[in-house]
Order: C-alpha cells, then structure tokens, then sequence
C-alpha cells in the first residue's frame, strides 16, 4: 500500500505500536545479515517491511492526534509519539543498511569475515513442495528446540507474519527467516528447500585501521542492538535504571563512531580503491541512528515522564521480556561462568550483557559467551520468557525483579 492510499480509520494503538516494534526488530536481524550475505533478496524484504512501517507510523500518528484533547492528554501522549518516531527511525536506518547491498556500494570483504561474530545468521528461505516440514505446523516441528533455530517471520502471499505460533502450518512457497547459528541454520535451511546453503568465504584482511574499523561497527551494530532491547525494556517497566543503561550505551556508540571515522581515514591512504570504503561509514552512520533512536524510546522515562499505559501494554505484547539483574553475595553465579551453571540451557534466558562493577573494570561486555565470569556486584541485562525470567533471577540471588513486574 502506498502512502497515499493510507486514510483515517479507529485502530488500536496497542495494536500498531507492538507490530511496529515487532517489525523494527525483525529489520535489525534482517539488514544486518543481509550484508553478512550479501544477499539481495533479503535487503529485499527489508525495504518491503520500511513500506509496511510507514503505513504503521502514519496510522498510529493520525489514532493519536484524535485522542489528544486537552493539554493533559497532550502531555501524556507525548512519550508514545516518541516512540511512534523512534521506531520509524530504527526502520529508515535499516533500510539504508539494506541499500548498501543493493545499491552495490563499496564494502570491504573483511565485514563478512567479522560480521559472523555478532550476528546470528538470518536466512531468508521458500518452502518447498517436497520439504519435509510441508504441511506441519511449528508447535509439531519443534524446531527450536530441536535446532536452535528460530522461525521469526513468515511471509504468505503478500502478508507478513511476525512471530508465527505453534499452529501455524508451512505451506509450499511460503517465505520463511530464520535465525540461529550458521551451522544449524544450514542444515534447516535445506530440509524446508532442498538446496544446499552456501555460506560465504571468509576473507583475511591486513591492513591494520580498516580492521579496527571493522570491529567497531561490530561492537556499535551490537550496542545498539542492545540499546533498542533495554529501551523496550525501560518503558515496559518503568524503570529509570534501564533507561540510563539506554543513554550510556548511546553515549559509548557516540564514542565508538568517532574512533571508527578516524581509522577509516587512516585506512584510505593504504587501500587500492578507498571508494570501496563508502559502505563502511553508511553502515556506521546508520548504526548511531538505531542508538539515537533507543534514547528516544526512553526518552519519557528518562524525563520523569513515566510510560504511558498504550506504551508498556504495547511493549508486554511482545514474546520476550527484558530484565536487569545484579548478581548478589551467596548467589549461584558468583565467582563462576555463565557456561559453568548451564544458563540458557537451565533458563531458557538470554544473556545479553554484563556490566562487571568491581575493580577489574567497569565496562558492558556485550553479548556475553560461556566463558564470561560472574562476579558480585555485576549487572547483566538478560531477555526470554517471565518464567525463564524467575528462574534466573532464583540462580543470580537477586530479588529485585519485582521491581519490573
């Protein structure tokens, strides 16, 4: 549908503003992996959905101006308008990280050797008429579980599905993403269509700067992946502590943009075609776009301003919640690895980032490994499931978590 086709009609703003925020996320997983890629056809999917977030944004907009009737509602509104903009930013910023594979602008081959690191594989995949998962819905394929794969979206026709349910049925030539580790994701990719999934060669790179460069948009894609989870987080919860997570992660991307300009630059000198560099800095710029605009959706919160109820019922529609922990004296965890205590395993929860506080440092290690070790006093922001979210905080030996329920 094109804008201009778009007129009033009562929605639910609840409604809008979970699917917007359900699609801003899917765009992050899919622009990124389709410069992993290199892949046309998912930078494809990503423009289709930026078309989709435009009519989203304009209904949610137009919903919210017909509810503003005083100044107190004005007041009140304020903050979910934040967030309706927010999120159209993180939409626009993936769809020019989308064009750098369409447009074919320069990239080193040294992004697709790194990438990998912080990326887990998103697949774009067409169900086949012979696959074995034809005809059988995702609660009876069991496949994350099974695989560790995870179908997050389907396309049917010309209708998009965000985080399909157990009773849903693949039928053949259905579009399917998929996300998991590379090495898992091969092996589904070709049940659903019967073709070998080649994964791209890795290519050494040895000038020094434009490595270093490579790593910060690494380390920037993954802040700000982050910021945009605690964001959503800070405004589900109402929580001031998450929000100030948001802006000192916004200020570390700041931080990190500046320092990759600066090896870019040097890099140039040494590189046979600096054109080939263009890329790099789209892909920078419209990675401190996405952090920008998690400030903005913890902006009100930030502001005193609380979250207005549309906004965190909005948020709390989503699968997955977010949770800020401490890690206490006695706790499980302590002085061990998340590895050791099996976390995700034993949880199902997801961490994304520890904060150690003692006095080796004070720094996020963003998406934490096994071997990360735990100590008293260190925060770590994890994402899953309320249940998954209990028992953690059980292991951690922290009950605040009521604190964001």
């Amino acid at each position: 549908m094109d804008a201009g086709d778009v007129e009033y009609e009562p929605v639910s703003v609840k409604e809008v503003l979970a699917e917007m925020k359900d699609t801003a996320e899917l765009m992050i997983d899919l622009s990124f992996s389709a410069v992993l890629l290199g892949s046309a056809e998912v930078a494809e999917e990503v423009l289709e959905l930026e078309d989709r977030m435009d009519v989203l944004q304009m209904r949610a907009r137009m919903s919210l101006m017909m509810a503003a009737r005083s100044p107190e509602d004005a007041e009140e509104l304020a903050p979910v308008l934040g967030m309706v903009g927010a999120t159209e930013k993180i939409s626009d910023a993936t769809g020019d990280i989308a064009k750098v594979v369409l447009e074919e602008i320069g990239l080193p081959d040294a992004i697709r050797t790194t990438l990998p690191e912080a990326v887990e594989t998103v697949v774009r995949a067409t169900v086949s008429g012979n696959s074995s998962v034809t005809g059988q819905s995702l609660g009876s394929l069991n496949m994350e579980t099974e695989t560790g794969v995870r179908l997050i979206a389907m396309r049917r026709g010309g209708d998009w599905h965000l985080n399909p349910g157990k009773d849903t049925v693949l039928e053949p030539g259905d579009v399917v993403l998929l996300r998991g580790a590379e090495e898992n994701v091969a092996d589904v990719y070709q049940d659903v269509t019967g073709d070998e999934f080649v994964a791209p060669e890795p290519v050494e790179e040895g000038i020094d700067d434009l490595e270093r460069a490579v790593d910060s948009i690494v380390l920037m894609k993954n802040m700000s992946e982050l910021a945009v989870d605690v964001a959503y987080g800070s405004v589900l919860y109402g929580s001031e502590a998450l929000a100030e997570e948001v802006a000192e992660l916004e200020a570390e991307v700041d931080a990190l943009e500046s320092r990759f300009e600066a090896w870019v630059l040097q890099a140039a000198e040494r590189v046979d075609d600096p054109v080939s560099l263009r890329g790099l800095m789209h892909l920078a710029g419209a990675t401190e776009v996405i952090s920008d605009a998690a400030l903005e959706i913890a902006e009100g919160v930030l502001r005193g301003m609380g979250t207005h109820p549309v906004v965190a019922e909005a948020v709390f529609e989503s699968d997955e919640v977010i949770v800020r922990l401490t890690v206490a004296p006695g706790s499980q965890l302590a002085g061990t690895t998340l590895g050791d205590q099996m976390v995700r395993t034993d949880t199902g929860m997801r961490v994304i980032a520890v904060r150690h506080r003692d006095a080796a440092g004070n720094d996020w290690e963003i998406m934490p490994g096994p071997k990360t070790e735990l100590r008293v006093g260190d925060v770590f922001i994890a994402k899953g499931t309320r249940t998954g979210a209990t028992r953690l905080a059980e292991l951690v030996g922290d009950d605040s978590l009521d604190e964001f329920e």
